[in-house]
């Protein structure tokens, strides 16, 4: 069930909330639970089953995993944090790169005349990000941050908690551990706040997203032998507006209805295209996801502790997982290390420190933004003999024009969305609009919040309506 769907939109959304006003305030956390699982198994299926077996196991593990003083006990948890945390895994590694795995060494085995069974698993949606939820609930426990959950229904709406459950962003534990056993007051100054995000992300997603989907679709459909300059570099930069509106308009929707459910999500993005490194550039991108692999690997694998040479091995590893949590596929791979690479050599000269002259701003966020712009290109390439063509030609400047596929493509109407796009994202870095929306009470947001639930959403629901939306992109993560 799309967040951008007539069905979620206008009959599962409204229903949910409704119980939750109505319902005495004990109740809000079993409609929450309730309602994540419905959500889920309308798009998932059988595989509801996975979550559902991780959940019980993480549960279990977490009441037997408060800290204790004697040692004989730390000890016998600690092994018991490593097991839950290799299952949790396991479960990832099986369902999500089984076919990979498998594919790799049946290429491997057909350089000697054999063969090896190529496994198919059906991938379960959103599987890389409850699989950090339930790892991050399990190692906050076991570090002292946070008690565990002595009700499941609690635990149930903490890890399915449908707003988030697809596509982030990655709430750990200690994020919202003190919002969950509460009877909260659910007021109605948290829908008002609440909503305007949400529409935010909805336009953002079906009004931009959306529009420019079919141009990137039909440049990265371009075959190798008929790519052009124009068609690599409309296909990159298309596709670099289309994944950061449709992305952090997932994670707009996302927060606003947490906040109309009563949950204060964490920020996921904070206009990462305005950055002048791409130090600063994983700072504001996907901010969960790198303040996770921030807490519970960069930092237990010594950090920036132990020297340059060790620094730069974390970094390694951190990206290197960063690449493959994205899918089983050598493009996500690349360009993991290639942005790892890119903090190395900026961490190595000292340019992620270095403060900014105001004369060299503008030439700072343009070389950042052509390096996230040709990383963008491996992570959206089927192979990488696609990335590296394309690469290639947009490195070598030619004046053979587009295909008539790309032309066909390339209307008026998404010329002028990629324009409001690139006007957007040219703009300065602050203020953030989603959380400037949700609670500033300037003049300027008071009239961006008017123009968003108005004009914006209206747009938004027509074409919500006509059925030409599409799939989030992060779904298939």
């Amino acid at each position: 069930m799309s967040f951008a769907s007539p069905l979620f939109l206008w009959i599962f959304t409204p229903l949910v909330l409704a119980l939750v006003l109505l319902c005495p305030r004990s109740w809000r956390n079993g409609i929450v639970a309730v309602a994540s699982l419905v959500f889920y198994t309308v798009g998932a299926g059988p595989t509801v089953i996975l979550l559902l077996v991780g959940m019980v196991v993480n549960f279990l593990a977490g009441q037997a995993l408060e800290p204790d003083e004697w040692a004989l006990a730390k000890r016998r948890k600690r092994g018991l944090l490593i097991a839950v945390i290799v299952f949790d895994v396991t479960a990832l590694v099986i369902w999500k790169y089984a076919g990979f795995l498998t594919e790799q060494l049946d290429g491997f085995a057909r350089l000697f005349g054999g063969d090896f069974p190529v496994v198919h698993l059906l991938l379960p949606i959103g599987i890389s990000f409850y699989t950090f939820h339930n790892i991050s609930y399990v190692v906050d426990i076991y570090r002292g941050e946070r008690p565990p959950l002595r009700q499941p229904v609690a635990y149930a709406t903490y890890i399915s908690m449908f707003p988030q459950l697809i596509a982030g962003p990655i709430v750990r534990y200690r994020e919202i551990a003190d919002q969950l056993p509460q009877e909260r007051t659910h007021r109605l100054d948290d829908i008002a706040a609440g909503f305007p995000r949400f529409a935010l992300g909805l336009c953002k997603k079906v009004i931009i997203a959306d529009s420019l989907s079919p141009l990137a679709d039909a440049c990265f459909s371009t075959p190798n032998d008929e790519m052009t300059f124009s068609v690599a570099w409309m296909g990159a930069l298309t596709y670099t507006l289309q994944l950061y509106f449709d992305f952090s308009g997932y994670s707009d929707m996302a927060i606003g209805v947490g906040r109309m459910l009563g949950f204060r999500l964490p920020e996921n993005f904070a206009r990462p295209y305005s950055s002048v490194t791409v130090t600063e550039f994983w700072r504001r991108w996907h901010m969960s996801l790198s303040r996770w692999f921030r807490d519970y690997v960069y930092i237990p694998l010594g950090g920036n502790r132990h020297g340059s040479a060790r620094t730069y091995r974390n970094l390694c590893v951190v990206f290197v997982l960063t690449g493959f949590w994205h899918g089983a596929n050598w493009t996500f791979l690349v360009w993991g290390m290639y942005h790892g690479a890119l903090l190395i050599i900026e961490r190595g000269f000292h340019l992620d420190r270095s403060p900014v002259r105001t004369r060299h701003l503008v030439a700072r966020r343009a070389l950042t933004m052509l390096l996230v712009v040709i990383g963008w290109v491996f992570f959206r390439s089927t192979d990488m003999s696609q990335a590296l063509t394309m690469i290639g030609h947009m490195l070598l400047p030619d004046f053979s024009g587009t295909t008539d596929v790309v032309a066909e493509a390339f209307t008026n109407q998404r010329l002028v969305i990629l324009l409001l796009a690139l006007g957007i994202v040219f703009m300065p870095a602050h203020p953030v609009t989603g959380p400037m929306l949700e609670s500033s009470r300037s003049r300027t947001a008071n009239v961006l919040r008017v123009t968003v639930m108005t004009a914006g959403l209206f747009y938004a629901a027509v074409l919500t309506a006509a059925g030409t939306f599409s799939p989030f992109l992060y779904y298939q993560f």
